[in-house]
Parts: C-alpha cells; structure tokens; sequence
C-alpha cells in the first residue's frame, strides 16, 4: 500500500485519501465509476455519469502544521491520549445537475504538499475527460500499484508519478 498524491494505492485498487476499514468513509475509483464507502455513503456513479470531480477541505503541509502533530504524537506517546481525529476532506462529484459529497480521511496526518494537490486535482479533473483517458490512467495507477513493493514513495518520486499520469 502506498500514498501519491491524495491517492491511496492498495495492490490494484485506487482509493481518493485513505483506504477505508470497517465502516469508515471512504472513496475508491475503479474501472466502472467511483464507489462511495462507509456508513451514510455507499454507492456507485458510473463514469459516463461523471461530470466533474473536486476536492475540498484538504490538510496542506505547513510548518505549523508539522510542529502541531510533532507535538500530538510526542503527548500521545507519553500519555496515550490523542487529541484530535484524522483530517477528512470531501470529495464532490458532479452528474447532471446533481453534485454528491463524498466523505474520506486524509492519509497523512500532517496534511500533502502543495505540488502534490496540485498535481492530484489536475489528475481526478483528467478521469472526467472521457472513457479512454479514464481507463488508461486508472490502469496505469492501478498496475504501479500491484508491481510497488514496500510503503510510499519520497516525496520527488509521487511528483513524478503524479506527472506521468497527469500527461
């Protein structure tokens, strides 16, 4: 399993944040269209539905961020007692005139960098392109997954993950 970007790479599956577990919110994009997960969301919307894909509410690495959680990790090991819960953000997808709110937790606690973002909103943009560019990225991200071995990436190679599959 590894993270690039707002991506969640699982062997072959692709999640938008982290990869979900029991009955947490989460988001997967497979080859049929993008499933919502979790308690409150489940669903399917097939890709020929799919009009538009943003995301909001997403944790930026900043100085002051990495100092906060420095300082939660290093109470909570002393004490066992953490203060606050993992970043969400919103994944919003538009079909027709509707536009759903997909919930998912963000991987990383101290938030993604601003290249990564970038490159990500560009790439969720490019699987609304259309059918062909949707199939060829999806498996493209999804074969680099089932072939990674070990956790994710430096930071200088998800940038240049991203960029190949944004191009």
């Amino acid at each position: 399993m590894a993270m690039v970007g707002l991506f969640w790479i699982a062997e072959g599956d692709v999640y938008v944040g982290a990869k979900p577990s029991g009955l947490a919110p989460g988001v997967r994009l497979s080859p049929e269209g993008v499933v919502a997960l979790g308690d409150g969301q489940a669903g399917l919307y097939p890709w020929e539905d799919v009009q538009a894909l943003t995301v909001e509410y997403v944790p930026v690495k900043t100085l002051k961020r990495q100092v906060g959680v420095a300082g939660t990790l290093a109470l909570s090991a002393v004490t066992g007692w953490v203060d606050e819960p993992a970043p969400m953000m919103a994944l919003h997808l538009r079909s027709g005139t509707d536009t759903h709110e997909l919930w998912t937790y963000a991987a990383p606690v101290a938030g993604y960098t601003r290249t990564e973002l970038d490159l990500s909103r560009t790439l969720l943009s490019r699987l609304t392109e259309g059918a062909a560019t949707m199939a060829t990225t999806l498996a493209a991200m999804s074969e680099w997954g089932r072939a990674w071995e070990g956790g994710s990436p430096r930071g200088t190679e998800r940038e240049r993950l991203l960029q190949g599959w944004v191009d």
